[in-house]
């Protein structure tokens, strides 16, 4: 069983991932970095394997220290939310938050979890604005965003709260009847694509990979589409084929409304994340919407 010390420890380590800077997590703490630096020493030293790469200008986790800290940060959050909420629940907590999501996070992440959470806390009130433009969260007001990892700005804290996607090519099968099927990705440049304009402004090139043969298309077509669900009910429809989230579409799989294009080509892109500033403390209601969604993920 781990005593105080250790735990207290394993907050510091934690801490010093989050920040990847010792000087950080120092001024955080309102301690010297020799202090932290000693005592990460010892952690490693306890436990028997390097956990930072430490250079003169920065600091990152090794391999084992990130899948640690994933398991700390996990676990602290279960307990601060259990403790928040017996003390919510006990003091009658009114609360506000507001989170700014991806579109495409709102099938895949808040449908399922918003009726746990509202149940769950009744007494906070949690307003979320969809937008796929890319939003200065804490500028604009809000306590947290949800967005693709690879997009989350490098000064902010992100949380994962899915396992890395899949992204596949589809289409109906009236489309495939009247147009035939690709075999490779570059057999695209001969169909009907609903192309996707990202939230940036730019038309997106569709990525694919089998094992380590990696290939990306300017696709053609005359149909652009920001919005995921359009590009979807579109390609239903026979217009083209869409690019897509396996997840979102699986049901129309599942159905026969849809079949994948490219059954041995997809790509693996990075998970949907929670991110909020690393100068905020996390609002009790961001972190009881982390550990909903969490629960539903493992649900799902």
């Amino acid at each position: 069983m781990l005593n105080r010390s250790q735990l207290s420890d394993l907050s510091i380590f934690l801490l010093i991932v989050q920040h990847r800077s010792f000087r950080k997590a120092a001024d955080h703490l309102d301690v010297t970095v020799s202090a932290l630096s000693h005592r990460m020493k010892s952690l490693e030293e306890r436990l028997g394997v390097r956990l930072l790469n430490r250079t003169s200008r920065s600091v990152a986790p090794t391999a084992a220290g990130e899948a640690l800290a994933e398991k700390i940060a996990a676990g602290l959050d279960l307990i601060n939310s259990g403790l928040e909420e017996l003390q919510a629940q006990s003091e009658g907590v009114v609360g506000s938050v507001r989170v700014n999501v991806l579109r495409d996070a709102v099938p895949l992440l808040l449908s399922p979890a918003l009726p746990i959470f509202a149940q769950r806390y009744p007494n906070i009130e949690l307003e979320i604005a969809v937008d796929d433009h890319f939003v200065d969260v804490t500028g604009e007001g809000f306590d947290a965003g949800l967005r693709y990892s690879g997009t989350i700005p490098e000064d902010m804290i992100a949380m994962p709260l899915t396992s890395p996607l899949q992204w596949i090519a589809v289409g109906s099968p009236d489309y495939f009847a009247r147009h035939g099927r690709p075999v490779v990705p570059e057999d695209l440049n001969r169909h009907r694509c609903i192309r996707i304009r990202t939230g940036r402004g730019q038309i997106y090139h569709w990525e694919f990979e089998r094992g380590e043969d990696r290939r990306q298309i300017e696709v053609p077509g005359s149909i652009i589409s920001g919005a995921t669900d359009l590009a979807v009910g579109a390609a239903i429809n026979g217009a083209g084929l869409a690019y897509c989230l396996e997840r979102l579409v699986r049901p129309h799989l599942q159905a026969g409304r849809l079949e994948i294009a490219l059954p041995e080509w997809s790509s693996v892109g990075p998970p949907l994340s929670i991110y909020y500033s690393s100068r905020r403390q996390l609002p009790f209601g961001i972190s009881a919407l982390i550990q909903t969604i969490r629960e539903s993920e493992r649900l799902a």
